[in-house]
């Protein structure tokens, strides 16, 4: 359910809840807040609420941190905080601004729409037996007199937060719901909902006519058959005719591992192998809906990757689509093999600028843990572009490194290569060094984010909850503005 999004002044808004933010040293309150910050409960540290009951009815304190600290994702783990701590009342929350902080008003009021509606998302919609389950606020109100830029700002991070929560959904969603098939489902109702987007799934018989060897293999042992689900959008005035931004997600909708399979503890977060392709889904569907004057075409690889009769198997050679052949080591080294016929795909249909999403290592999770993506990019303008996208929206990414002598980890002795490496070194990056195999010509980056795609765990910011994030949709939606 979409959330409203009204700006008021303050003497005009019915609230259930007001919420201000508090930063350190606290200056500038009055009343009970001022009181409270004498005793020293009330502190203004980030990630803190403090709830009070007044006459006047509900008010929280979200705390901010060190004043001349604050940014723009302390004003989004205010939003989420509030969010949670009211999450037994629901109704409307009305945010008052702070002129006195380094961030401008209209960044400020984005920042604390996004947080709140990031922060009030909860996974839990399976449950049957919760009777007091928690409640998002359905209305937002700014406190503060509107401009045109206020409205324009708040409107957009209410459009991105609730899309990136959509993605969320899908990236929780069970694997007895989600499948290749149903996932194909879902672009298509998503296209259903936008003039300019649409949606066509392809399925075993058209993977293997277009000798995609590698995505069918992944999906051979599954009673589930693999889907290329190709999402294009094509505005009616495009900045550029000849530029096309292609996407790609990695959409694994379960990984068991295949022959070589994972571990049965915390195999039941392996639903989660899809978020780099929900994530695209849901970020080409914000362009849409933003409007955005760019060309783009997402390409999501979806399979199951099960043991089964008929599964690929190590020692397998395969065949991928632009014709190179891939010696199997592992069949848990699965992503990078959608990956790559979906690669191909998407410079077949264009694409002249592509990122590919993915949950690819374990390895770049071990080294940037769940806040950072790492990426890999083999055009410096490109990669430049990508960070600063990833800045401006909270998706953030750190670049790795490309270097042709990391492809010596997976050379072959008997196929033009192999999709692992029995060494225990550079995994994030022989994996990019297998994509860019697969990349075409023309910039490319491949975003590694087993990190922030999927989480077990709190991370303590406005993702407060465990399962997907909705990575990709941001950072997509700011890349796809640069370009505009």
């Amino acid at each position: 359910m979409a959330v409203t999004i009204d700006i008021a002044l303050p003497e005009q808004t019915d609230a259930d809840a007001t919420a201000v933010p508090v930063a350190q040293p606290l200056e500038g309150l009055d009343g009970r807040l001022a009181e409270l910050a004498v005793t020293g409960e009330l502190r203004g540290e980030r990630g803190e609420a403090l709830l009070l009951h007044l006459d006047g009815g509900r008010l929280v304190a979200a705390g901010l941190g060190k004043r001349d600290a604050v940014d723009e994702d302390a004003l989004r783990t205010a939003g989420a905080v509030t969010a949670q701590t009211l999450s037994r009342v629901g109704g409307t929350l009305c945010w008052l601004l702070d002129e006195s902080l380094p961030v401008p008003l209209p960044e400020q009021a984005a920042a604390l729409v996004e947080g709140t509606i990031l922060g009030g998302y909860t996974p839990g919609r399976w449950k049957t037996q919760d009777e007091h389950p928690p409640l998002a606020p359905e209305r937002i109100v700014i406190g503060h007199a509107g401009s045109p830029e206020l409205r324009a700002a708040v409107d957009r991070a209410a459009l991105l937060a609730e899309r990136t929560n959509r993605a969320r959904d899908l990236a929780n969603m069970p694997p007895n719901e989600l499948n290749p098939e149903t996932l194909a489902g879902h672009a298509a109702a998503l296209a259903g909902e936008h003039e300019h987007l649409t949606a066509e799934a392809l399925g075993p018989a058209e993977i293997e006519a277009l000798g995609m060897g590698a995505l069918a293999a992944v999906g051979r042992g599954s009673a589930n058959p693999p889907r290329l689900v190709v999402l294009r959008y094509e505005p009616p005035q495009p900045t550029s005719a000849e530029l096309v931004l292609g996407l790609v997600g990695k959409s694994i909708t379960f990984d068991t591992g295949g022959i070589s399979i994972k571990p049965a503890g915390g195999m039941e977060a392996m639903k989660g192998d899809m978020a780099g392709g929900a994530g695209t889904l849901h970020g080409i569907g914000a362009i849409a809906a933003l409007g955005l004057p760019v060309r783009a075409v997402a390409v999501l690889a979806a399979a199951e990757n099960m043991p089964g009769g008929d599964a690929f198997r190590p020692g397998d050679i395969l065949r991928a689509a632009n014709g190179k052949t891939i010696e199997i080591i592992n069949t848990d080294a699965e992503g990078r093999l959608v990956l790559a016929d979906a690669l191909w795909y998407a410079r077949r249909e264009g694409a002249t600028h592509v990122l590919d999403l993915a949950t690819l290592t374990g390895a770049m999770e071990l080294a940037l843990g769940d806040l950072y993506a790492g990426f890999f990019a083999n055009d410096d303008a490109w990669r430049d572009r990508i960070v600063a996208a990833g800045a401006r929206s909270g998706d953030l990414v750190w670049p790795f490194p490309l270097h042709p002598r990391y492809r010596r980890y997976i050379d072959s002795a008997f196929a033009d290569m192999k999709n692992g490496s029995t060494l225990r070194q550079g995994s994030p990056a022989l994996a990019a060094e297998f994509l860019r195999e697969f990349a075409g010509e023309g910039p490319w980056a491949h975003v590694d984010m087993a990190g922030p795609g999927f989480l077990d765990r709190s991370r303590g910011d406005y993702y407060r909850v465990p399962g997907g994030t909705g990575y990709g949709v941001r950072l997509i939606a700011e890349l796809a503005s640069s370009l505009a």
